[in-house]
């Protein structure tokens, strides 16, 4: 815990957290600024650990408001089923390489956005390759059954060159990965508990989404139509990772490249 806290403030590490940078970034910088430095290793969890823990003075409170979250709890991200696990999971690192190396499209993170005390959501499935959005009604709420329908509907829309995977936490909101695998032939991976850089993609996008869809808002009144509406917002900015071309050009490329 004290090497977590030791490291979020030397090196640089507070004044990093502090201009935006996360734990995971000030972790995969001391390889590169400390390469033989045995003693600047540390996880990223256990800097959140000695961020979050209760500490007397404005040192804590310092480092964990310049967190990106802009929260003063930890909240676990690893969201397991009332048994403790999902059934029948393939893990990611059952993932074929081309997947994480993003050299072929039709790859595709997952997650849900919560609305208001976390009654109603909205999917959201980003393709790896291309940064492209698809938005997910969940109108009827986000039970198992519920999101399995809903993600099926969605792939229909598809084209079937870019329906290879799914890659997704531990909620359990994919209980029913079996059935939704056998319904559109998408095997389904999961990411390790508490392991929201396995998504990084995802996670990003969900972050811009908070610009339409903010906390505490009921998203179960949101429309089909007004998801459209950020979907295109959203897919029509350029992106620097794409080499500023947006994600809705990248992927209009590929499928004319398949055509």
């Amino acid at each position: 815990m004290q090497a977590g806290l030791r490291i979020a403030t030397a090196y640089g590490g507070g004044a990093r957290i502090n201009t935006g940078w996360s734990p995971q970034q000030i972790v995969a910088r001391l390889a590169v600024d400390h390469p033989t430095d045995a003693t600047m290793r540390i996880s990223h969890e256990t800097i959140y650990r000695a961020l979050y823990v209760p500490w007397h003075g404005a040192l804590r409170a310092s480092l964990a408001s310049g967190l990106r979250s802009g929260r003063t709890k930890r909240r676990p991200r690893g969201r397991l089923s009332g048994n403790g696990r999902i059934k029948q999971m393939v893990s990611i690192h059952e993932r074929p390489l081309s997947v994480q190396e993003r050299v072929e499209p039709g790859h595709w993170e997952g997650d849900l956005v919560l609305g208001k005390l976390g009654r109603s959501a909205v999917g959201t499935l980003v393709e790896r390759h291309t940064r492209y959005l698809r938005l997910v009604r969940l109108s009827v709420g986000r039970c198992a059954a519920h999101v399995k329908e809903a993600l099926i509907e969605t792939f229909q829309t598809v084209s079937a060159r870019l329906q290879h995977s799914l890659t997704w936490d531990q909620g359990k909101e994919m209980g029913a990965h079996r059935a939704f695998t056998t319904a559109t032939n998408i095997p389904v991976y999961f990411c390790d508990p508490r392991s929201p850089w396995q998504r990084a993609t995802n996670e990003n996008t969900n972050g811009l989404l908070r610009q339409y869809l903010p906390k505490g808002m009921d998203l179960s009144l949101v429309t089909r139509t007004q998801l459209d509406q950020i979907e295109l917002a959203l897919n029509s900015r350029p992106r620097k990772v794409l080499a500023w071309r947006t994600p809705a050009e990248a992927l209009a490329k590929i499928v004319a490249m398949t055509d």
